[in-house]
């Protein structure tokens, strides 16, 4: 592999010369710029806008256009005064842990070689302080005319760079997370994390990009003079989706796909329910019953409101008809009870006064026999 930039890692007072290799390859598909008319290819040419000529690379400066429009020239003489102790170096600043850098940062990626025998030694000692310590080390260095953050890591028996976004380039996601306040239950989100069990894991390696194929194979048939048709594609827009629904046939098509019973209990999970808002608006239409019969939505309203309608008479007058007599029977009963205690009430007083009478008769007449006597 070439190496794009040569120099120096700094790891305190050891410097380890390096090579910079490029650990990444693009294999997506270029096309070129043509003409309609007659196919010919279309190119760029660098005119100055103050005469019209084209310019050659030699010609051509760096400059830097201020508020109002004008250009300040800079030169490579004025880049190269700069104060940069990492024109040629990559220094190392501290060794952190590496989930303490944020995925966002990441840039490109490249392989650090030892430049010749001598550096071999103390590439391998960073190598190997880096897998026992198991951190990765944060750099500063230079590379196409401006200084760039970097993480150190090792991969494989290779020590690796990741160029670094600076932490003022990461925007912060405001506007971003949905507003609306939605509320997760947790049997969504149980079936969630079973769906995520299912998928599992995956083997890297086995991933391809079908678009690239799929663009190589239109190439390969237009070349040879084939007509490929487009392939149809599914609108899934404008429905709504029922989510456990979805998620409980996700979790049976991943299980099918790893050749796994759909159940536990060999049941098959339910087929997600896809309405069309379209649908949901009409008020026509008909419905199925528990039953199973098919009930128009406009007569099977009509009927519910007039078999409710008549309920509620029945029922009124019911207990209108109910009420009334069962009042009037209470009424009679409770008239009878009261004059019956009413009777049993006198004839008891009755009994008392003729008692009582009695005893005062019979005390009077005891005191006249003793006198007698």
């Amino acid at each position: 592999m070439r190496s794009i930039w040569n120099g120096a890692i700094s790891f305190g007072l050891v410097s380890i010369p390096i090579k910079l290799v490029n650990a990444t390859e693009s294999h997506s598909v270029s096309f070129r710029q043509i003409h309609l008319t007659d196919g010919g290819r279309v190119r760029y040419r660098k005119v100055c806008e103050l005469d019209g000529e084209e310019v050659t690379a030699a010609d051509i400066g760096k400059a830097y256009e201020s508020a109002d429009g004008s250009m300040i020239p800079i030169t490579d003489e004025d880049l190269g005064s700069l104060p940069l102790p990492t024109a040629k170096t990559i220094e190392i600043v501290a060794f952190v842990p590496a989930d303490s850098i944020d995925p966002l940062q990441m840039d490109a990626a490249y392989y650090l070689s030892a430049n010749g025998v001598p550096a071999a030694k103390p590439y391998i000692l960073l190598r190997e302080a880096l897998k026992r310590s198991r951190k990765v080390a944060v750099a500063k260095y230079a590379l196409r005319g401006r200084e760039r953050l970097g993480m150190l890591r090792v991969v494989d028996d290779v020590i690796a760079m990741h160029g670094l976004l600076w932490p003022d380039e990461i925007r912060a996601p405001e506007g971003v997370a949905p507003e609306a306040e939605v509320k997760v239950r947790d049997a969504e989100l149980d079936l969630a994390d079973a769906l995520m069990a299912t998928l599992g894991e995956v083997d890297m390696d086995s991933l391809h990009d079908d678009y690239r194929e799929a663009v190589e194979e239109l190439i390969a048939a237009k070349a040879s003079g084939e007509v490929l048709r487009p392939a149809a594609s599914e609108d899934s827009g404008g429905k709504v989706i029922d989510l456990i629904a979805a998620l409980e046939s996700s979790v049976r098509a991943a299980k099918q796909a790893r050749g796994e019973a759909p159940d536990a209990d060999g049941e098959e999970a339910p087929v997600a329910e896809v309405t069309s808002i379209a649908d949901r608006k009409t008020s026509g239409g008909t419905r199925r019953t528990p039953t199973g019969k098919s009930v128009s939505r406009a007569s099977s309203s009509s009927d519910a409101k007039k078999s409710t309608a008549g309920a509620g008479k029945a029922a009124t007058k019911k207990s209108t008809s109910s009420g009334g007599t069962g009042a009037k029977k209470a009424t009679a009963k409770r008239t009878t009870a009261k004059r019956t205690t009413a009777k049993r009430t006198t004839a008891k007083s009755a009994t008392a006064k003729g008692a009582t009478a009695k005893k005062r008769a019979g005390a009077k007449s005891a005191p006249r026999k003793r006198a007698l006597a």
